[in-house]
Order: C-alpha cells, then structure tokens, then sequence
C-alpha cells in the first residue's frame, strides 16, 4: 500500500486516528452550534465573555490545529510518485 492511500506515514492505527481527529471536531463544532443554542449554560457563563470562549470556538481551533495530517495527505496525492525514478 502506498503512503498516500495509508492512514498516516506507516498506515497503523494512530495514522487513522490522527485523521478521524478533524473531522470528529468540525461534526462536534456544529453540533454544539446547533444544539447550543437553547438555555445558557450557567457552568460556563464566563465562558461567553469573549468571542474565543465557548465550545464552537474551542472545537473550530482543535479542528484546526489537527489539520495537519490531512495536508500531508493531499500533498502526498498531488505529488507524482518517485519510486519507478532514479537520480543520474
């Protein structure tokens, strides 16, 4: 299997879960978006003081910075494989 249809750069189980970690944090991002918005949460209503407190704001940057997995993936795609070529 090649590295670019591989869950990460050695296909185990962590190169899957590193890229089920963006999206499972984008879905909980809009979940709580939508599900949210009802009564405030009292627990956290200190939370809301600023733009970057909440859940929405929290799940958006962990998606963010959990990103990078998938960059490496469709870099690697875009890329044309190397493997059949030798350097002269």
């Amino acid at each position: 299997m090649s590295e670019s249809c591989s869950g990460g750069s050695d296909g185990t189980v962590a190169g899957w879960l590193s890229l089920a970690a963006a999206p499972t944090f984008a879905i909980m991002a809009l979940l709580s978006a939508m599900i949210g918005s009802g009564a405030p949460d009292y627990l956290c209503s200190a939370a809301h003081a600023s733009f970057i407190g909440g859940m929405v704001p929290m799940y958006m940057l962990m998606s963010a910075f959990h990103l990078a997995p998938w960059l490496k993936l469709i870099s690697n795609r875009s890329r044309p494989s190397r493997l059949g070529k030798s350097r002269a």
